[in-house]
């Protein structure tokens, strides 16, 4: 079986990945700029297990295992190291409180080690971190990072080449039938698989699909090295819509929540004076902006809507995160084994019944 998958993000060199784990193939990624042009190149590499709905905490979980162990099961060119630095989830309003607690009962369930953190424990926590005003927080200690997120998309892409993939640098503008497959453009293949973030809706829409993924801008603000270590643990502030990390290199990487388009400081930085002093005389110069594909409700796409065609999409900033779960999910469906827990409440046509279960803990 001859498979295409469109958009070469960290979500579609996964599942290309896993095809050919499976000696599913041959395998073509088609990319129309770069490996990890899109939403995959404005995240900061972030790998945590708290989440607020069932099906991300399991996605998460089975992610996390794939990338704990990433290095030592393979070996690329492309080096990348996982640092376990927790994430520390920060409340200031009563229902953000109770948001957080339910996602810890949750969490507990499913096994996933996170706790529940009064003002002061979350200053303990983060040494530097000012509590006034915070009603609590969460933390997972094993929530971690990459420092260099692009060289893990990188690596992926190596190994889908190693295993015999290929990447083709080209623009998908239509997705037809053609007999029992499909034809991208001049491309055909038995299978398609679309992951191609914001863009994936223009291009199933003619197929009579309606995909509510809709682009929205995110920034990040990038210090320049600092020897001291002045933040360990990645701080998500969510009422005060900031959060910041002190990379392995020692920059301090900082984002707007709230910002949108606007690169503007100001807020920014009025708010991390007040949460963490610590970072008060350290500058932001560095600037980068990028797109993330959102769903209504925080959660992803993944799925089959018709024969031979699967979409995995809408990852609302997390697919980074989730792409090992991503991948395998994918390839098993197209391989016709049994789907995961989690994947039927994904389902494309969800946003036509019943409101969805919103994902609380985006960022």
């Amino acid at each position: 079986m001859s498979v295409a998958v469109v958009g070469a993000g960290i979500s579609g060199l996964s599942v290309a990945l896993h095809l050919l784990e499976r000696d599913l193939g041959p395998v073509t990624v088609v990319e129309r700029t770069g490996i990890g042009a899109g939403a995959s190149g404005i995240q900061p590499g972030g790998v945590r297990r708290q989440w607020a709905t069932r099906g991300n905490c399991l996605m998460a979980s089975e992610s996390y295992a794939f990338y704990r162990d990433f290095a030592e099961r393979f070996e690329t060119r492309a080096q990348a190291r996982f640092d376990t630095c927790g994430y520390v989830f920060l409340a200031d309003s009563e229902a953000t409180i109770v948001s957080l607690e339910a996602a810890v009962t949750l969490q507990h369930e499913l096994g996933i080690p996170s706790v529940l953190l009064s003002p002061d424990e979350a200053a303990a926590v983060v040494p530097g971190l000012e509590p006034e005003g915070l009603l609590g927080g969460a933390t997972c200690a094993e929530d971690g990072y990459f420092d260099r997120p692009q060289a893990v998309v990188e690596a992926f892409a190596e190994l889908v080449t190693a295993r015999g993939g290929t990447i083709e640098i080209a623009d998908v503008r239509a997705l037809e039938r053609d007999g029992a497959g499909w034809r991208l453009d001049r491309l055909t293949a038995d299978a398609v698989v679309v992951a191609a973030g914001a863009a994936s809706r223009a291009l199933v829409a003619p197929l009579g699909f309606d995909l509510p993924i809709v682009e929205e801008p995110r920034t990040l603000f990038l210090s320049e090295p600092i020897r001291e270590r002045l933040l360990e643990p990645l701080v998500i502030a969510a009422d005060r819509g900031i959060a910041a990390k002190q990379l392995a290199d020692g920059r301090v990487l900082a984002s707007d929540l709230r910002a949108g388009a606007d690169p503007a400081r100001g807020r920014l930085r009025e708010e991390l004076d007040r949460l963490l002093p610590v970072l008060r005389y350290v500058s932001l110069p560095i600037v980068a902006t990028g797109m993330y594909d959102m769903t209504p409700d925080g959660q992803p796409i993944i799925d089959r809507l018709d024969d031979g065609l699967w979409v995995a999409a809408g990852f609302s900033g997390h697919g980074f995160m989730v792409a090992p779960s991503t991948g395998r999910a994918v390839a098993d469906g197209l391989a016709g084994a049994s789907p995961p827990e989690w994947l039927g409440a994904l389902r494309a046509d969800r946003f036509d019944r019943a409101p969805a279960e919103r994902e609380a803990q985006v960022i």
